[in-house]
């Protein structure tokens, strides 16, 4: 892709921002642990858009004593996310997904990969191909059974932003900001689109960018709290509260790329089981970088992998295009 962009010659080095992305493991993506964790806020009098895709590649199954955990398939999510400067130091959004849920096409491809490097497959090897099974099963019977593809709206949030701090000059660029949201149960339970419940978040996004002889420094991050009510996925096992964060640091060498790497991580949002899956806490690496594009657009591209075994993907790629107008 770099062949394909021209170096493109700006004023200024490119600041690094993290990338918007949250766990895309089934269980986890319809709970209200927010993609944004940017310390920026969008401008007064001004629109800061991004439209992002996440595709993500489940596979896991674990047994413990009663318990039975299968999560087999692929998700394609679509977001469009806009910010709307309301003052010099408050904004307010919304975040729109379309949530596309199928047996994927990625399958052999993974196992491939994980026979080239000597990875463990975990089963995966000898699972149906590109097929859609998400279930579970306890003492107390088949609690999740989902079997077939399908697409629709997921659950749209509501977003909010405060400035706190902010510093900004030739050299440096710090920033504190406190963002909320409110998650609206507009997406389809059964089809996993969505929780069936209200929820929102509160949390602390900081950054600081250093523009150096050697490009364009950052590290930025994130920590918050969330609250839900009892959805429809698996209502008795349901955490109403949790923490998650965010941890990563960038480089630009130059102001039109840089090199971000990322860690998103959450307590469990699920009780009452002994599956990684349930009741592990859930954290994430995201590598990748952005790229500056004429017309003042930002593309992010990165890959994520679940650091803690089964509470994310195996793999989930991503693009974000972004823009303030």
């Amino acid at each position: 892709m770099l062949l394909l962009f021209p170096t493109v010659l700006l004023a200024a080095d490119m600041e690094i921002t993290p990338f918007r992305v949250t766990n895309q493991s089934p269980l986890v993506m319809i709970q209200p642990i927010p993609a944004e964790s940017s310390a920026g806020i969008a401008p007064k009098g001004k629109f800061s858009a991004a439209l992002t895709f996440d595709l993500a590649n489940n596979y896991t199954e674990s047994t413990a004593g009663k318990e039975t955990i299968l999560l087999d398939g692929e998700s394609y999510r679509w977001t469009l996310s806009t910010r709307y400067g309301l003052t010099d130091k408050l904004e307010v959004g919304i975040e729109i997904p379309w949530i596309d849920s199928s047996g994927g096409f990625l399958d052999s491809f993974i196992i491939d990969w994980h026979d080239t490097f000597g990875m463990p497959q975990g089963g995966r090897d000898g699972a149906p191909k590109n097929k859609i099974n998400y279930s579970y099963a306890n003492s107390d019977g088949q609690r999740l059974m989902m079997d077939s593809s399908g697409s629709g709206l997921g659950d749209i949030v509501l977003t909010g932003g405060m400035k706190l701090y902010e510093e900004k000059s030739a050299a440096v660029h710090d920033s504190f900001a406190l963002r909320s949201t409110v998650k609206l149960p507009t997406g389809d339970s059964d089809a996993l689109r969505g929780s069936g419940a209200f929820g929102g978040t509160v949390s602390l996004c900081g950054a600081s960018n250093h523009f150096t002889e050697w490009g364009a420094l950052g590290f930025f991050g994130s920590v918050g709290g969330m609250i839900s009510a009892k959805g429809d996925v698996l209502k008795d096992q349901q955490e109403p509260l949790a923490a998650f964060g965010t941890l990563g640091l960038g480089w630009g060498p130059a102001p039109w790329i840089s090199f971000k790497v990322q860690i998103n991580a959450n307590t469990p949002l699920y009780k009452d089981s002994s599956l990684a899956e349930l009741s592990d806490p859930a954290v994430m690496l995201v590598t990748g970088g952005a790229l500056q594009l004429p017309g003042d657009y930002q593309l992010d591209i990165g890959v994520a992998e679940d650091i803690s075994v089964a509470t994310a993907p195996d793999v989930a790629f991503h693009l974000g295009l972004s823009r303030t107008f």
